[in-house]
């Protein structure tokens, strides 16, 4: 009876550092990412993606860019430098490397991010996004692409400062996929875009910017971004791997889950 119960003891004690080791092993792959939106866009949209992350372990901050969501900046003093340094700033406290995810027209802020701290980043992951080349800015980019549907539906405000896009193409030109109640919040959060960004150029280096690791996920129903472009930009920025999704221009709105699943995959 003593030589069971010590069997017992030895096999229970064995079951709960085993079970120490699992806990420690999924610590260790634990991430901490930073989400970034892209233009007329906010937070708000990274919700389901955040909690999702959230749920399996990993830190996430959610970048809100200035003039973007409850930011009231002005958009005469907004810049690509002024929104890199924003997003920067969000996660400048933490000690450890971060995953940095940038959605369309944040493709050019992550990318400056890069080339100003590339030390605190581990990844970078750019989603149906703006991947620019040394000197390039974004209407560079968008300019380049014939694919593309938005132009047609912008309108300028009269100081030239911000973009706006025709209420009635919102919803098929970012997320037409995407369910109607989800439709909907993104009109109601919709709000005119400030230009000056667009116009920036980004410095990009080989010692900087080209250390860190790059992938890209095509969004391969994507009506502002076209195909080719997307093309161009992950190989013109030299992605380790590229990935796709079936969905608009929004994936985190039409499919939070497949975006969630290719972002920890991408950064074990």
């Amino acid at each position: 009876m003593k030589t069971m119960r010590l069997i017992l003891s030895i096999l229970m004690a064995t079951a709960l550092i085993v079970a120490g080791c699992d806990d420690d092993d999924d610590n260790d792959h634990a991430e901490t990412f930073v989400l970034v939106h892209g233009a007329w866009q906010a937070p708000y949209v990274w919700d389901q993606v955040k909690t999702d992350l959230e749920k399996q372990g990993h830190y996430v901050i959610v970048a809100e860019l200035p003039a973007h969501g409850s930011d009231n900046t002005p958009p005469q003093n907004t810049s690509l430098e002024v929104y890199r340094d924003a997003v920067l700033a969000s996660f400048q406290s933490r000690s450890e490397k971060v995953v940095l995810v940038g959605h369309s027209m944040a493709g050019m802020v992550i990318s400056a991010a890069a080339e100003k701290s590339p030390s605190k980043i581990k990844k970078l992951i750019y989603i149906g996004a703006f991947a620019p080349k040394n000197g390039q800015s974004l209407l560079d980019l968008a300019f380049s692409d014939a694919q593309s549907q938005l132009g047609a539906s912008l309108i300028e405000s009269e100081d030239h400062l911000t973009l706006d896009v025709k209420r009635e193409n919102v919803t098929s030109l970012f997320c037409q996929d995407a369910p109607a109640a989800v439709q909907q919040n993104v009109l109601s959060n919709f709000k005119p875009e400030p230009a000056i960004p667009f116009t920036n150029a980004v410095v990009l280096t080989e010692s900087n910017f080209g250390t860190v690791e790059k992938y890209y996920i095509h969004t391969l129903k994507d009506n502002v971004i076209g195909q080719n472009l997307q093309n161009t930009m992950a190989a013109q920025v030299n992605v380790k791997q590229k990935y796709s999704l079936d969905t608009g221009h929004s994936p985190f709105l039409s499919a939070p889950e497949e975006v969630t699943k290719l972002l920890i995959e991408i950064s074990k």
